[in-house]
């Protein structure tokens, strides 16, 4: 088998698209999201419905040619991983200065095209989303970039990794610390089986209309 096939689709893929795992110590087989722990590895592909199927089905054992202990919640294990890297990494970004907070700044760097996505909490609210979502179909609208928006966070999460409370509306922006924050942000949206609310393409003439006269 490819080293890089996923044990369940069997299908080949580039490694972004894949989690790497390995058997640990105890012969259980653990999640190696930065593919860098040692041994042989294995790979699935990188969304909640093919790991819970690969660990159901016992794949692994399969791939590893040997008896391995599976945990039946490693979906759940995969998904904290994945969370905890991308607020590592958003935590990094604000310390570098590529990380804006603040419905106020966050529309600010959309209608300026610095943002590179946009972070909205679970709790936030539908007039302050719709606001930034305007600028975003108005930033399209006038070409600049189709800036993604994400909800994957809960306002606690966001303010734990980035040293403030009330973390409502943060965006990334450009910047080396801004593009790895972003990557892991994205594999987290995808393991959920989830998308960005990129659609701004399909936006009604009326709503750009609207943002745009926001703009003016």
């Amino acid at each position: 088998m490819n080293d890089r096939t996923c044990i369940v689709t069997r299908q080949a893929g580039d490694p972004e698209g894949l989690i790497r795992f390995v058997v640990g110590p105890d012969s259980s087989v653990v999640p190696d999201i930065k593919r860098k722990l040692p041994g042989r590895g294995c790979w699935v592909t990188a969304d909640r419905r093919h790991v819970d199927e690969a660990a159901r089905k016992n794949l692994f054992r399969r791939a590893f040619k040997s008896e391995v202990s599976v945990s039946p919640n490693l979906g759940d294990v995969v998904e904290r991983v994945l969370v905890q890297n991308a607020l590592g990494a958003l935590g990094l970004a604000r310390k570098a200065g590529v990380l804006a907070l603040g419905a106020a700044k966050v529309e600010a760097s959309v209608r300026s095209g610095e943002a590179a996505a946009v972070l909205h909490a679970h709790e936030a609210q539908a007039d302050g989303v719709r606001k930034i979502t305007q600028a975003r179909r108005a930033t399209v609208h006038l070409g600049g970039p189709d800036i993604p928006a994400y909800k994957l966070f809960s306002e606690a999460e966001l303010g734990l990794a980035l040293g403030g409370a009330n973390v409502i509306h943060a965006a990334v922006l450009a910047g080396d610390a801004g593009k790895a924050a972003l990557k892991r942000v994205v594999a987290l949206d995808r393991y959920r089986g989830g998308s960005p609310d990129d659609g701004l393409g399909s936006a009604t003439i009326e709503s750009v209309d609207g943002a745009s006269k926001d703009m003016e």
